[in-house]
């Protein structure tokens, strides 16, 4: 642990910095979990739609949708005295995937938000983690009006395993997003010291 000496005499820790991606499709809710658990107020690259993105970015099952982050969004939670995560949103779109290893450049996991009005937009997602051995949970994001599945059919239709945690929340609620924060804090522990799952 890091420390450093105050004007006064004493230690102070620093705390340790983590780096932690929120990714997943399209309108999936990446840019409203950041800013529902954010102690800061996020920083958001948020853009207007324009004709532009027409025939570009698929709006199937999100017409509603008005605004599209361009490069990231960035909030920040402290956990303890000891640890700080940070939290990077990934832009959803195709177009903007080229951005995603400099994000992911030293990021200890990784929340996949899954919608499951568009199961398939997070499957890039996943794909990308498992590639590069990024440890992810999948955080099923419970929009108004989807469709109601079972942890297990959308485990099976997205094809992780076992291992990969898979739950439910609701992006708009700070305690549903820190659940899932701490769930990947624990799969990763448990990812890094086998014993602890025994």
């Amino acid at each position: 642990m890091a420390s450093a000496d105050s004007d006064d005499g004493t230690r102070t820790s620093i705390p340790t910095a983590v780096k932690i991606l929120i990714a997943g499709g399209f309108g999936a809710g990446k840019t409203t979990m950041v800013g529902s658990v954010s102690e800061i107020t996020p920083l958001s690259t948020e853009e207007v739609m324009t004709e532009a993105s027409m025939g570009v970015d698929d709006l199937g099952g999100v017409e509603g949708k008005t605004t599209t982050t361009v490069a990231l969004d960035f909030g920040r939670i402290t956990v303890n005295e000891q640890v700080v995560l940070y939290l990077f949103g990934t832009p959803g779109q195709g177009r903007f995937w080229f951005m995603w290893d400099q994000l992911a450049d030293g990021a200890l996991g990784a929340v996949v938000l899954a919608d499951t009005r568009r199961l398939d937009t997070c499957f890039p997602s996943v794909d990308f983690f498992e590639n590069r051995d990024v440890p992810f949970v999948v955080a099923v994001n419970r929009f108004d009006g989807a469709y109601p599945h079972t942890l297990e059919a959308i485990r099976g239709a997205i094809d992780v395993g076992e291992e990969v945690p898979v739950m439910m929340t609701d992006a708009r609620d700070r305690d549903s997003s820190k659940r899932v924060l701490l769930a990947l804090v624990d799969h990763v522990m448990r990812r890094r010291s086998p014993a602890l799952s025994g």
